[in-house]
């Protein structure tokens, strides 16, 4: 199957390359794509050197399926142009995650509602995804009612710049372009994405929308701090949640372990819980600290982490990608 991946000499185009090598993804053509300023640079597939190209180049090559990581602006402009080409894509921006003639994929849950007349698909926001994960399986035994989300992420959700950023300062050196608007090194910013009239972030209300439509329920509360802190591996998130039926903790714990993509870590006395160091470059999310709420009734908190490079980003298109190749639900030109 020809491949393309757009935007593939950035942080997260790095990470697709690597996830659909380890995966095995039977890759028969793989065109790296990036903006003009990168046409000629190469990037590293399989041990062999490919050279980059430009989007009309791609387009003309008609990949059977277009894994986009460029942002928003790109993928509005591009997203369109390549699916007009009979190309799927499956797109890593926030630019058609809230769009209702798209869908907003995680495969573990919502997969099967894949078909082929879909040729732009939205992969959901990395802090959304890790979450939602570990959410499903419990609102169909429990049904969810609320969920109250802090979390702690990574600065390599905001690209490489911000990496650069936080070991520069790490260096004592500050003279360098800052990403964010404070020092990252040393320090806590509840500040991810832009603020909105209503006084939450952008990411904020991202959780908040994009649960609801993934587990396609409107009728779950979700309210969530977003905070960025200066580590780098994986997103880190604490999340209480309230349910209509009453739970057991054993079931919970049972119920997660038996769920596909997530590996229960819950051995506090003997300090085993998930970490940003620990699910460094895995695919899995993990989930940890789970107890219950004491303060009120069919409550549960838990601690959940997840590379939001691997599970966040790269991961999750890949396995969209992976789900259209099984079911044979791509194919330049094939009637829409």
């Amino acid at each position: 199957m020809k491949i393309a991946v757009v935007g593939a000499t950035g942080l997260v185009g790095g990470e697709i390359l690597k996830v659909l090598e380890e995966r095995n993804f039977p890759v028969t053509e793989l065109l790296a794509v990036a903006s003009e300023r990168s046409v000629g640079k190469e990037v590293t597939f399989k041990g062999k050197q490919i050279k980059v190209i430009g989007f009309e180049d791609a387009i003309a090559a008609k990949p059977e399926i277009a894994i986009f990581s460029a942002g928003g602006s790109t993928s509005l402009e591009l997203a369109p142009r390549f699916a007009e080409a009979g190309i799927t894509v499956v797109d890593n921006s926030s630019a058609w995650r809230m769009d209702p003639t798209k869908k907003l994929v995680v495969p573990e849950i919502n997969a099967v509602e894949l078909t082929k007349e879909d040729k732009i698909i939205a992969n959901p926001n990395c802090s959304t995804i890790q979450m939602v994960v570990v959410l499903n399986p419990l609102h169909k035994k429990y049904k969810i009612k609320r969920v109250v989300v802090s979390t702690y992420q990574s600065v390599t959700g905001t690209g490489k710049a911000a990496v650069d950023q936080l070991f520069s300062e790490r260096a004592g050196d500050h003279s360098k372009g800052k990403v964010y608007p404070h020092q990252i090194d040393l320090n806590v910013l509840p500040h991810i994405d832009v603020f909105l009239d209503n006084g939450y972030t952008k990411e904020e209300m991202k959780m908040t929308n994009e649960t609801k439509k993934i587990m396609s329920d409107d009728s779950i509360a979700v309210t969530a701090t977003t905070v960025r802190i200066p580590t780098i591996g994986g997103h880190s998130e604490a999340v209480n949640i309230e349910f209509e039926n009453e739970y057991d903790l054993d079931e919970v714990r049972q119920i997660l372990s038996e769920t596909e993509g997530v590996i229960v870590q819950d051995d506090p006395k003997n300090a085993l819980y998930p970490m940003p160091l620990t699910a460094h470059g895995k695919d899995e999310t993990f989930v940890g600290r789970i107890r219950r709420d004491e303060s009120q009734p069919k409550t549960l908190n838990l601690w959940i982490v997840a590379d939001n490079l691997r599970k966040g980003a790269a991961t999750n298109a890949v396995q969209i990608a992976e789900f259209l190749a099984k079911h044979e639900l791509v194919g330049v030109g094939a009637e829409a």
